[in-house]
């Protein structure tokens, strides 16, 4: 029996692509090319979830499954409406995650996964919801980040940048932005107040 030739599927794909394009350009299908797009995006998203959910070796390929998700709910409809960037840097976050409940190994999947969430979570708020000022939401969801490494994967370490950026989405979500400039000050004072009082209890 003669082995099915796979270039004959990526012809027809592209004399399809083509047909779906020059629709579009002429008017006669209006967004026939993103729906080609993300049809395309979709496919190939289907395929590495496939690798991800029926091996699991295959961890990797949360990543790229997820990403080209995000990728083809964006490219269909949610970048329209102000979503497409939640569902492209979240569809990557997603992939992350992924990977640390396969793996809790993996533990250092957690940050990228929750910056990026946090990233497309700041876009949605500028683009969908006009909101400028999204300074706070970034801060405090890094700083949830760092809080879930310290407590999945028991990273004692991580509870200091995550108080460091939680109190910085904090004053920055709030009308307390203005302490922030005492803040500092206040900071200078105790530091130095302890270096000089254990420099001369040590003496």
């Amino acid at each position: 029996m003669k082995r099915f030739d796979y270039r004959i599927l990526i012809g027809a794909a592209l004399i399809l692509g083509g047909i779906l394009m020059l629709l579009d350009k002429t008017g006669v299908l209006k967004g026939a090319t993103d729906f080609f797009c993300a049809g395309l995006l979709a496919i190939g998203a289907g395929i590495f979830l496939f690798w991800f959910f029926s091996d699991r070796l295959k961890w990797w390929a949360a990543i790229p499954g997820f990403t080209l998700a995000g990728m083809a709910a964006s490219t269909l409809l949610l970048d329209k409406i102000g979503w497409g960037g939640l569902a492209f840097l979240g569809g990557i976050g997603v992939g992350f995650w992924a990977v640390y409940l396969r793996r809790p190994a993996q533990w250092w999947a957690i940050i990228p996964g929750g910056v990026l969430l946090t990233l497309g979570f700041t876009s949605a708020l500028t683009e969908a919801f006009n909101i400028v000022e999204t300074g706070g939401v970034f801060f405090v969801g890094l700083g949830l980040t760092f809080l879930l490494v310290a407590l999945l994967a028991k990273m004692k370490w991580a509870f200091i940048p995550a108080a460091v950026l939680l109190l910085l989405g904090f004053f920055l979500g709030t009308p307390f932005v203005g302490v922030l400039e005492y803040a500092w000050i206040g900071v200078l004072l105790i530091a130095g107040g302890v270096m000089v009082i254990s420099s001369v209890r040590s003496n």
